[in-house]
């Protein structure tokens, strides 16, 4: 992400930055840890890699849209997923059909949509107009860290010394990618 944000959109990324997001990271490495050997399946570390490429490339033409700031965050979600929502439901219906819904499955539908996904990615279109694209994709890679905390919170999940240890080290690389230098007078 910051090296492709770096060439195709020209952002500046300092020494701090390179540092915060090496502590990431490592951060991410020592809660995984020791489950951090690499995947036997060729096809399947392949597809990864294709996800966080693609998924890469997506946020910095999001950024490269939004940071001019000439649209509304609202309008790049509207557009963003109305093509998306109409791209999933033809495909999907065409292969599976149209399932028959209740008005409840209906409502949670409706309120998984505002709330779960178009206000999610309002919100991400609307921090892409201020932030870098590495700044942006950091602070969403702290899903680990609150995934985690969340399921020990209010799943009952065991959360390690070392995992501990490993999301701290997380949330200290992400405070450092967005540390903003002061401002100097003048």
């Amino acid at each position: 992400m910051a090296i492709i944000g770096l060439v195709v959109l020209r952002e500046s990324v300092s020494k701090l930055q390179w540092s915060g997001l090496a502590l990431f990271l490592l951060g991410v490495l020592v809660y995984f840890y020791p489950q951090t050997s690499i995947p036997k399946s060729t096809l399947g570390l392949a597809l990864g890699a294709f996800t966080v490429l693609s998924n890469a490339i997506a946020a910095v033409m999001g950024r490269g849209i939004n940071r001019q700031k000439n649209l509304d965050p609202l309008v790049v979600t509207g557009i963003s997923m109305g093509f998306g929502s109409i791209l999933l439901l033809g495909s999907g219906i065409s292969f599976q059909g149209l399932p028959p819904l209740s008005c409840q499955s209906w409502l949670i539908l409706i309120v998984l949509a505002v709330f779960n996904t178009a206000l999610a990615f309002w919100l991400w279109n609307k921090s892409l107009q201020v932030l870098t694209a590495m700044e942006s994709s950091i602070i969403n890679n702290t899903m680990l860290i609150q995934i985690s905390l969340l399921a020990w919170l209010f799943l009952g999940e065991k959360l390690t010394w070392i995992g501990v240890i490993g999301l701290t080290i997380a949330s200290i690389g992400t405070v450092l990618v967005n540390l903003k230098p002061a401002a100097t007078k003048q």
